[in-house]
Formats: structure tokens, sequence, C-alpha cells
């Protein structure tokens, strides 16, 4: 028994280790693609946000958004999880420790993801980032992507 309990938190420390890396790629809004010290590449989706699909609206405001913000630039991020996609999910932090999730929501480019966070502070900026109409909210009849998605799966079937 307590060799599984030490394994199990050998396994949590690899999860929630610092990594250094440079971001190279930019998928969307919200998934980056980092090339690590060891010259590999691993495609992060971010933690506590999802941003328009890239065919929605403000889409490509958020990719151009991301990548203004860490396109090629050296970050440290969090491993937190994998998503059913086995992209790693995973906290980034750049120019002196700002969140890009929490960035990404304060400029109205995406939502607070409550599905899967418990960062109640994102929810207050994304609310501020409503009241003040930035980005995305703009648009008074903004739709969600995971309503969206689930719009799109429900037509294709």
């Amino acid at each position: 028994m307590r060799k599984i309990f030490y394994f199990i938190l050998f396994l949590n420390s690899l999860l929630s280790a610092q990594i250094k890396a440079k971001i190279v790629g930019i998928k969307d809004g919200d998934t980056v693609v980092a090339l690590l010290e060891n010259n590999t590449q691993e495609t992060l989706r971010l933690a506590d946000v999802d941003c328009p699909e890239n065919r929605q609206p403000f889409g490509k405001n958020a990719k151009q958004f991301t990548s203004s913000q860490v396109f090629g630039k050296n970050v440290i991020f969090y491993r937190i999880s994998k998503d059913r996609y086995r992209r790693t999910i995973a906290k980034i932090f750049y120019d002196n420790d700002k969140y890009l999730s929490g960035e990404i929501i304060k400029a109205g480019f995406g939502w607070w993801y409550y599905k899967a966070s418990k960062n109640f502070n994102l929810k207050d900026d994304e609310i501020a980032a409503r009241n003040k109409k930035l980005g995305l909210w703009s648009d008074k009849n903004a739709v969600a992507p995971w309503d969206f998605r689930k719009k799109k799966k429900q037509h294709l079937q």
C-alpha cells in the first residue's frame, strides 16, 4: 500500500512540474504548440478557458490574440492532465508571470471554462470583459464554443 502511495505522489509531481518551452505554433485561441528543451514538440490545450472555434465569429481574433501574447516566446507551463484527444492540458505563464488563460479571458477572447475550472477569479474577469463589451462580448449573440460544437455535432448526425 505504501509503494502505491509513493508512486501516485511521484506521478503527481511529474504532472505539476514546471516546464520551460518556446511557443512555436498556435492552432487556435486555446491550443498552442510548445518546443521543449529536448527539441520535442508538445500540443498544449489551455486550462480554464475555452475560445471560439476557428470557424466561429471571433475564432480568428482569439487565435491572433493568443499569437500576439506568446508566439515565439519562452514560457513556463504546468501539465494538469490530458484531454480526450491526448493533448496536454496546461497552465501557461509568460512575461513575468502573466497567466495566458486569464489574459485571454480579460481581453474578451474566451469563456471561463467553468465545467473544468475552479479558478473563480477568471469568472470575475469574464464578467468584467462582458460588461466592457470587449472582444467577442461586443456580439450580443455570442455562442459559447461548447454550444457551437454541440450544434455542429447534431447537424452532422
